[in-house]
């Protein structure tokens, strides 16, 4: 009889179990400019792209070729790439949030995708000048100042 009445209470046990370990629901981050920040860019290094009018303004990092970062200003930043090529490395700082278009198609799909995309308020747009008036070979700035 006892085993009777412990199997029995095992089998309520495993039933009633997950009902008190479930903790609920994650909160899922919201999508789009202005929502939960998920990064913040100082002065990263970025491959800009663009076309002539401005209206297509998105960045790539070097060496990551599966995220795309949208910019939610395009028409507040194209003027400041008035002397950049599509394509250029320059300096982006800025606040990084989920692409809701992304959000909403991963979350339908059944396996995980290796390509991410953001969007990304831009704060400020700036060139790289790193190594621009550095010598080539070693040659000095400026040779005047060589002594034989």
């Amino acid at each position: 009889m006892t085993g009777n009445t412990l199997r029995k209470f095992f089998v309520a046990l495993i039933i009633i179990a997950p009902v008190f370990s479930y903790s609920g629901c994650k909160k899922q981050a919201k999508c789009g400019c202005g929502q939960d920040v998920l990064l913040t860019l100082t002065e990263s290094s970025e491959n800009i792209y663009f076309n002539a009018t401005g209206t297509i303004l998105y960045f790539m990092t070097p060496g990551d070729l599966y995220s795309t970062y949208n910019f939610c200003n395009p028409s507040e930043m194209f003027p400041k790439l008035a002397n950049a090529k599509s394509g250029d490395l320059l300096q982006v700082s800025g606040h990084v949030y989920w692409d809701c278009n992304y959000v909403y198609q991963s979350s339908n799909s059944s396996y995980q995708s290796l390509y991410r995309i953001y969007v990304v308020q831009v704060t400020d747009l700036s060139q790289n000048l790193y190594g621009k008036n550095k010598p080539a070979s070693g040659t000095p700035l400026n040779s005047a100042t060589l002594k034989n």
